[in-house]
């Protein structure tokens, strides 16, 4: 089994999700704005967002996002793994994957936290290969993907969406560890 472990940026401390966080994700994981987009429902109750955290956000590499001072979860980010994802079959590969409560889109946050965590799958875990996708029209994680330097990959016209029993069209974007060195490896 992998081991887990804290990380920080600047602004963010990325640690595991306590079931103590389930305010919090109840907080803003109910906002309509957040989870449709990405393919999950609102959550209807701070017992389901007890349940999410236990079934859920309990990846190995699963993080909650938090602001320094206060460390109050805020959102999420992970890399899931081989057996856990359907972009690779591949131990060295795993997809990213993320969310943000809306109260703090705009401000930086999701690009910094991600950018951390791809540090992470390329210098600690000895990822060859993240990938990350988006639902069509969902602008915002398109722009996250852009702004850490993605490449574009694909696009499936349908993909199953299950907890809506629906198709999209996603998109899928891919980041090598020798893409990644050059953008963000010192010089």
């Amino acid at each position: 089994m992998l081991k887990t472990i804290m990380l920080k940026t600047e602004r963010l401390i990325l640690r595991k999700w306590t079931e103590a966080d389930a305010d919090s994700l109840f907080k803003y994981a109910s906002n309509p704005n957040v989870g449709p987009i990405a393919g999950w429902q609102p959550h209807k109750s701070v017992e389901e967002s007890k349940a999410v955290i236990r079934n859920v956000l309990n990846g190995a590499e699963c993080y909650a996002i938090c602001e320094k001072e206060n460390n109050i979860a805020i959102g999420a980010v992970e890399l899931q793994m081989n057996g856990h994802t359907d972009m690779t079959e591949r131990d060295d590969e795993s997809e990213l994957g993320y969310w943000l409560g809306e109260p703090f889109w705009g401000r930086g946050y999701m690009p910094e936290a991600a950018r951390e965590v791809l540090r992470h799958g390329f210098e600690d875990l000895g990822m060859t290969t993240i990938w990350c996708g988006y639902y069509d029209g969902n602008q915002k994680s398109k722009r996250v993907q852009e702004k850490l330097g993605f490449v574009f990959h694909h696009t499936c016209d349908e993909v199953p969406v299950p907890l809506f029993n629906e198709i999209r069209v996603g998109h899928t974007n891919i980041m090598t560890k020798e893409h990644w060195e050059e953008l963000y490896s010192p010089r």
